[in-house]
């Protein structure tokens, strides 16, 4: 996969390579920055309305909780706590790429609350031969729901997040939920800003990634020699994320064995972030096999928070 992206033209890379351990550590700083308003916002959509979606997701029956994408669970804890409250113990299994990320949740969640069970599992969720992801068998009288919050969703192009929402409707039950996180269109320099903090946390994220290949990969790339760039592309709707060469230069990925040149200004593609306009996420659950059923949103609708069942 690295050697197929830096060998395109354009230049890309995976963006599952910045969730590293240091690339763990400055996300959750990301999350924490004036500019970034998805974390705050969509937590206090959770705040509000968590006992509402687990009242609605329920049904009346005992839920077992799973999460993509967990990361650190920060905002999972809210629901968490929602459900704790409608039925004791909780059943909670986070699922990411990152093992330190995932330790990490567990530890504070555990800490924090006692009455929740956590089984991590360290996956790459989204890339499968087309099954549908296999969650731990929910018991008699349990429902399971699903949580894709954080507006992860967004990092795919449209065409694979709809493959990837069909193979989260495969691996569910009539009855089933799945919780989805979406951030919504709206001013280019606010969205802007979110990906290109005045700190250079963001700048740092992303540089991390060449970071990571010359730690994992014996390669040799100059981090300084790249900037980072973000772009707002309101024709595709979507954040752009890329590293561009300062200059003219050669890079070799030993573990690899190749070498790939970069022309001044040439840049590696590195993440998407879609945004999408107010019932589309609505659309997206539909068309993956789910009965849309709830919607949440901030006052002044930036992000939305959908619930959608299988029947």
């Amino acid at each position: 996969m690295v050697r197929e992206g830096l060998t395109a033209a354009p230049k890309r890379l995976p963006p599952w390579l910045f969730y590293d351990a240091e690339g763990s550590r400055l996300f959750e700083a990301i999350t924490a920055l004036p500019e970034y308003y998805l974390t705050r916002t969509e937590r206090a959509i959770l705040a509000d309305h968590g006992r509402s979606m687990m009242a609605q997701a329920a049904g009346g029956a005992r839920l077992r909780i799973a999460e993509l994408g967990a990361g650190s669970a920060e905002k999972t804890r809210l629901l968490l706590r929602a459900a704790m409250e409608r039925q004791g113990a909780v059943k909670y299994e986070p699922i990411d790429v990152s093992a330190s990320a995932l330790d990490a949740a567990r530890r504070r969640i555990e800490r924090d609350l006692p009455g929740v069970h956590v089984t991590p599992l360290v996956m790459d969720y989204a890339h499968g031969n087309g099954r549908g992801l296999e969650f731990a068998a929910a018991a008699d009288g349990e429902r399971m729901l699903v949580l894709y919050i954080g507006s992860s969703i967004g990092n795919f192009e449209p065409k694979e997040a709809a493959r990837l929402m069909r193979r989260l409707r495969a691996g569910l039950k009539p009855g089933d939920s799945l919780l989805l996180g979406v951030d919504l269109v709206k001013d280019g320099a606010l969205l802007l800003a979110a990906y290109d903090d005045a700190a250079g946390v963001t700048e740092a994220f992303n540089k991390n990634l060449l970071a990571r290949l010359n730690r994992e990969l014996g390669s040799d790339f100059d981090v300084e020699a790249f900037a980072h760039r973000a772009v707002w592309n309101e024709a595709e709707g979507r954040i752009e994320m890329h590293l561009e060469s300062r200059w003219a230069q050669r890079v070799r990925v030993t573990a690899l064995d190749f070498e790939t040149e970069f022309a001044e200004g040439e840049t590696i593609h590195t993440e998407n972030s879609y945004k999408f306009r107010p019932g589309q996420a609505e659309a997206m659950l539909a068309d993956a096999g789910f009965r849309p059923t709830g919607a949440w949103s901030d006052a002044r609708g930036w992000f939305c928070v959908c619930l959608g069942q299988v029947e």
